[in-house]
């Protein structure tokens, strides 16, 4: 049997600088490149103490290692393959990561029963041809404080705006266009 290859991706900034998350290799799995991550970080800034963050579609943990790198007070990220979540789970071990909390579930369920405005941000970044950003974008956006942030990374350009919601930051990289929303016309 054929082994799969693993992959890394370091943490850029905060705490854990230049630590390597070990990424899985899995159909649909693409982690957010460091080019993109530094761009979305020096928009947030430097230092998210206190923040409650979500990572809804967490893959290799980038985002959300990132931020808890950053001091954010809480993650959670959600992870529906096992052995995903598992290797999530050991390098929150790996690094006393006792902010972040993994949980294996699929996203759009999860997030569907949580509090409504539990979250300062919420980085939505589902498989690019899974089909599910507008239903992600949906089910997140309840889940953003009165004065949060919605992150939402996909393969092309979000033909519209999401409703009640302005682009507040966007940026494209290679095959990934991303964007950071907040409330408002």
């Amino acid at each position: 049997m054929k082994s799969r290859a693993v992959h890394e991706v370091r943490i850029i900034g905060g705490v854990w600088k230049r630590s390597k998350l070990p990424v899985l290799d899995r159909p649909g799995l693409r982690p957010t490149p460091d080019r993109v991550r530094e761009t979305l970080f020096n928009w947030l800034g430097q230092d998210l103490s206190g923040w409650r963050c979500l990572d809804a579609f967490a893959g290799s943990g980038a985002l959300g290692f990132e931020a808890a790198s950053r001091g954010a007070a809480a993650v959670v990220l959600l992870e529906r393959d096992p052995a995903v979540a598992r290797r999530l789970r050991d390098a929150a071990a790996r690094l006393n990561a006792s902010t972040l909390r993994i949980e294996c579930t699929d996203a759009l369920s999860w997030m569907s029963r949580a509090d409504a405005g539990a979250y300062e941000l919420v980085f939505i970044d589902p498989p690019f041809d899974a089909g599910l950003h507008d239903a992600a974008i949906a089910a997140a956006a309840r889940l953003v404080a009165a004065d949060g942030l919605l992150y939402v990374e996909s393969r092309a350009a979000i033909a519209e705006p999401v409703p009640g919601w302005r682009v507040f930051r966007a940026g494209r990289a290679g095959a990934v266009d991303f964007r950071l929303l907040r409330r408002g016309d």
